[in-house]
């Protein structure tokens, strides 16, 4: 169906939302994709740029093959990410420093929402859903509470390639945040620093890795979902579930990155030991009303998603 010049625009607003999604570990750009139902078309769209589009490229011209990628989507989608990233890197920045619990409040009302999101998508509870739900889930703890594998001081541009080609593939899965991906690699706050500070050799090396990464995972990514939809839903609803530690809004740092002067390990505590060991107000209330406007953020978003396809 030919999309009209309000339908790319909605697009790109899409776009925007996921790149707002995306600079914070925790929250699933492809999970925004999917609520606000672009999520197949766009892996469709990016498993189309193959060997063969290229061959079309030169046999058939650039038109024929601007058409099979479905180029005008990937532009209007882009532009929105685009502009997120570059625009919120900096205010997410400074919020994750000077408001670190109400931002994580807002982001785990956002990854509560997408749970009972994802859930909707299991059709069959069958012994396979159930077990594979439990082993990501352990899985996704397990690593949520080991520390950094590498030290902002010790990365290398191809290292950085290889966070680039790792995180994209994790953007792109409903329910895993390609931001926590770059946490756990260390490279989150390398990556945050170089794009509020225009660090082109950093941001180039990164995206290169990005769209060698998507290329390759696309076609993979796509099959998985088309061949076994129901597990794979089981398999991110446990990894979301698992991952919900990392975004709890209260947390005890364990390791400190002197170059950049920021946490790069911690672990999740209660309320009250975070208020006895900081001596700080744990702003429990305003937290849980902040998880609720997270929420209520996807929960709306779903809504206006349903609206629009029907």
């Amino acid at each position: 169906m030919k999309k009209s010049l309000l339908d790319y625009t909605i697009i790109s607003l899409k776009g925007i939302a996921m790149g707002a999604a995306d600079v914070v570990p925790g929250v699933s750009g492809g999970t925004i994709a999917f609520i606000s139902g672009i999520y197949e078309e766009l892996v469709d769209s990016i498993s189309r740029i193959n060997l063969k589009a290229f061959k079309m490229l030169f046999s058939e011209g650039i038109v024929a093959f601007w058409r099979h990628i479905n180029g005008n989507f990937f532009v209007s989608l882009l532009l929105g990410i685009g502009i997120s990233i570059l625009s919120l890197a900096k205010l997410i920045k400074w919020l994750l420093e000077q408001y670190p619990i109400m931002v994580w409040a807002f982001f785990f009302g956002l990854m509560i929402a997408s749970v009972f999101f994802l859930v909707k998508e299991i059709k069959r509870w069958n012994l396979a859903a159930i077990l594979t739900m439990l082993l990501s889930g352990v899985a996704a703890y397990i690593i949520t509470v080991i520390p950094p594998l590498v030290s902002s001081s010790d990365q290398s541009l191809l290292f950085l390639f290889l966070c680039g080609a790792i995180a994209i593939c994790a953007m792109i899965l409903p329910g895993i945040s390609g931001a926590f991906i770059l946490v756990l690699l260390g490279a989150y706050h390398t990556i945050l620093d170089a794009l509020s500070s225009w660090k082109l050799k950093i941001i180039f090396t990164f995206a290169l890795g990005a769209i060698t990464g998507i290329l390759s995972f696309s076609r993979a990514l796509k099959w998985l979902f088309a061949t076994y939809r129901n597990l794979t839903f089981a398999g991110l609803t446990g990894f979301i579930i698992g991952s919900l530690n990392k975004v709890w809004p209260w947390k005890q740092p364990l390791l400190k990155d002197t170059v950049n002067n920021s946490v790069i390990w911690e672990k999740s505590i209660s309320p009250c030991q975070f208020a006895e060991i900081t001596h700080t107000n744990p702003q429990i209330l305003a937290a849980i009303g902040l998880a609720i406007a997270g929420f209520l953020v996807i929960y709306l978003i779903e809504k206006w998603a349903n609206r629009i396809k029907h």
